[in-house]
């Protein structure tokens, strides 16, 4: 805790300074006025920004389920003539960083509204590393999670840090884009993409690199490797795979701002093709996404409730579980969505908790806005979130337990078979459909109604989700 404490200060005291030395940059064929012998007014706090501007930040943060994240972020804004402020003409993002528990993030992201005029564009190509990766296992509740395996506070049970971990790597590339419908405000929406996965067990020989013996992580099967030789995980999704994709749908948006949105509504549903290569072809399959964020001004613009209802169901063909996991979006705003559990979809809820082809959830929250002030040119606020997330499957994956049985006798024979109760729930089918529920608040500081720094702490209601324990996650943005 102290460690995270420190790791905010210091993001706070840079995001602050570095960004207090913004440049602003003015059109090269802009003539400028004659100064007459008259004072200029003083410039009000609510002056709009113009031109280019320019941020250069550590990219530190904190994810329960990641670690400590330490790099670099770039930011550049066009504010052009402000005309469309606190909205920008054009927008270049880029991140290259670590976390402590082996998860990398390298990424480059273009969003503008006027490039194409009429149109929104956004692109992203990300590399995203993942030498720890969450695998809990399929259907929530249905698998069973023991805390006490994977943390090595608990010596009497504990199995290894990595038994509920695999290896993923992921790179996307992405073309996002849509236009207003007849200048109302509903929207086409379309989209083009791919995205690379590459999937196995835990590399402990680069986990335990240079490492002391008694840190070393021990050589053990972890629920990946049980999942893939029990057949639950099947032979051609067990690596990852290769997917290029296609999205088409429709929106509509009344919100006030895309940042710190203070009134309107936000609605959504599009399908995803994800095509498949090779011995991936059986999992070709169409998926549907529909969302509402709804944002109800309560006293002017200090106090604003928000709530937001999601699904993602497959509505076609088969899901391999690494895409079950991936959560579409229309426009990428973090680096993933991932369904569902942690800090981007159910908070408090451990990353990956809930893996099912189909599931729905919901975040509801306050957004309190208590201290505003100003830095140089730079206007901040700092705010409060309390909040409540839910997540439920809605279309599980089918486990037969005389199957499961069957290719653990053939595959696994050293595996006592009755301890299998301790993997997976079979006799009560009410535990697949039970929500997984959490709570907590959150901290917010922005800057320009644009760059928000983002801390949020929760707590599962059930401790089946995370042995009741907090969470807290650093990150930039507000989750919706």
């Amino acid at each position: 805790m102290k460690k995270l404490l420190l790791f905010l200060l210091c993001f706070v005291f840079l995001s602050t300074y570095i960004l207090q030395a913004q440049t602003s940059i003015t059109d090269s064929g802009k003539k400028t006025e004659k100064t007459t012998k008259t004072k200029k007014p003083k410039k009000e706090k609510s002056e709009v920004r113009t031109g280019w501007t320019f941020g250069i930040l550590p990219s530190v943060a904190y994810d329960a389920d990641k670690g400590f994240q330490y790099g670099v972020l770039a930011n550049v804004y066009d504010f052009g003539d402000g005309s469309v402020y606190p909205e920008y003409f054009h927008s270049l993002y880029f991140e290259a960083a670590y976390t402590t528990k082996r998860s990398g993030l390298f990424r480059f992201a273009y969003d503008s509204k006027y490039l194409i005029p009429g149109h929104r564009l956004k692109i992203d190509v990300s590399y995203l590393p993942d030498a720890l990766c969450d695998f809990y296992g399929y259907n929530g509740y249905q698998t069973v999670y023991n805390g006490g395996w994977a943390k090595k506070k608990y010596t009497d049970t504990y199995i290894s840090r990595a038994f509920y971990k695999s290896r993923r790597d992921l790179l996307r590339v992405a073309a996002d884009m849509d236009g207003s419908i007849g200048g109302s405000q509903w929207y086409w929406n379309a989209g083009i993409g791919m995205l690379g996965f590459q999937i196995g067990r835990v590399n402990l020989d680069m986990i335990n690199r240079n490492k002391k013996p008694e840190n070393m992580l021990p050589d053990v099967e972890g629920l990946y490797e049980k999942y893939t030789k029990w057949g639950v995980i099947a032979p051609n999704e067990a690596n990852g795979g290769w997917h290029p994709y296609l999205r088409g749908g429709l929106s509509y948006d009344s919100r006030d701002r895309q940042q710190n949105t203070h009134k309107g509504m936000n609605a959504e549903i599009f399908w995803t093709y994800n095509a498949a290569f090779g011995e991936d072809k059986d999992f070709n399959n169409l998926m549907l996404n529909a969302s509402f964020r709804h944002f109800v001004p309560v006293y002017k613009d200090y106090i604003t409730f928000a709530y937001r209802v999601a699904t993602q169901l497959t509505v076609a063909g088969n899901s391999p579980f690494y895409l079950s996991n991936y959560y579409n979006n229309l426009f990428i705003q973090r680096v993933l969505y991932e369904g569902l559990g942690g800090g981007n979809t159910v908070r408090g809820v451990l990353r990956n908790r809930i893996t099912a082809p189909g599931y729905a959830f919901a975040n509801v929250e306050f957004r309190f806005k208590i201290c505003k002030f100003d830095i140089g040119k730079e206007h901040f606020f700092i705010g409060l979130n309390p909040f409540v997330d839910a997540g439920m499957v809605l279309q599980p994956y089918r486990l037969d337990e005389r199957t499961i049985r069957q290719n653990i006798a053939a595959n696994d024979p050293d595996f006592d078979i009755s301890q299998l109760e301790n993997y997976l729930v079979f006799d009560n089918r009410a535990n697949v459909y039970r929500p997984h529920l959490a709570g907590g608040l959150g901290l917010k500081l922005m800057m320009n109604d644009n760059f928000v720094l983002s801390v949020d702490w929760a707590v599962p209601f059930d401790k089946r989700d995370n042995d009741g324990l907090a969470n807290i996650y650093v990150k930039m943005g507000y989750m919706f």
